[in-house]
């Protein structure tokens, strides 16, 4: 199985793609997602012949801290993903529904941890109205602000993971979001809850956040790109690989190692019918 992260790791908005080189020199882009009319996710095209080729060589599995709404937007090259796992492992999407089994048993295991309600309360108290844009609740299961970055003070997200970890939740700084996610709601659960189901042996992954860090641990092997909260931090495992590029080429580089792991050993993460 191949699970990985979307945004800034597999797709990447405008803002967000790095093209340092000379404009003659620039990749050719595919837009994969529109939001109001307007393109709004890339990838490079060979990026886009890559993960399709990837989808018919393993079960591959996107996993987004997006909501299901907000990933539906997004049109992967390839066949249509079997599972995707959206809100952070809050849903588990089999042929585009929500599981209701698995979406019951994450609503028990939120119980462990703060309500949404204070935590939302909290990071609305302590936030300014000259740098707060937005601030959302993604499905009743996490909180998060959007957020001008320039005006942000730097210890404010660090003060608020400060507060959130004894509460159960934890924070993550993404672009202009900053997400406070309940410990207990995490992508390698239900990652691991599809590699039960569709009999895989193996998972390779990918991410850029710390809130891919644990699906990047629990994978067999992982890849991070040279940007991101991950990077940023220095967070590294010895079976954690880190590719030198950065923006959209990182993604086209990250797709290509993981289509050679696959070809070297189909036999490990090859999809078993259900």
């Amino acid at each position: 199985m191949v699970a990985s992260d979307l945004d800034r790791t597999l797709i990447y908005s405008a803002a967000a793609l790095e093209l340092t080189m000379p404009d003659t020199r620039a990749p050719r882009l595919l837009c994969v997602e529109t939001y109001d009319h307007r393109p709004l996710s890339y990838m490079t095209e060979e990026a886009a012949a890559l993960l399709a080729a990837l989808a018919g060589q393993a079960v591959f599995v996107p996993a987004t801290t997006r909501t299901p709404e907000q990933y539906r937007r997004v049109r992967l090259p390839g066949p249509p993903p079997r599972y995707a796992v959206c809100a952070n492992g809050g849903h588990l999407l089999v042929d585009g529904e929500s599981d209701p089994e698995w979406r019951q048993r994450v609503r028990e295991r939120l119980t462990e941890c703060a309500p949404l309600a204070q935590v939302r309360d909290h990071m609305l108290g302590r936030a300014r109205p000259e740098w707060l844009l937005k601030e959302r609740v993604a499905d009743g299961l996490f909180a998060y602000l959007v957020v001008e970055r320039a005006l942000l003070p730097d210890t404010w997200v660090k003060e608020l993971a400060a507060w959130a970890g004894p509460q159960g939740w934890s924070v993550s700084l993404q672009g202009r979001k900053i997400y406070a996610v309940p410990h207990p709601l995490t992508k390698s659960a239900a990652v691991a809850e599809v590699a039960r189901r569709a009999g895989t042996a193996r998972t390779l992954a990918a991410g850029d956040s710390l809130l891919d860090a644990d699906l990047l641990r629990a994978a067999d092997v992982a890849w991070r790109p040279a940007h991101g909260e991950l990077a940023d931090s220095g967070w590294q495992l010895s079976h954690v690989r880190v590719v030198p590029e950065r923006g959209v080429l990182a993604g086209e580089a990250i797709l290509r190692l993981m289509r050679s792991a696959v070809i070297t050993q189909p036999g490990a993460v090859a999809p078993v019918p259900d």
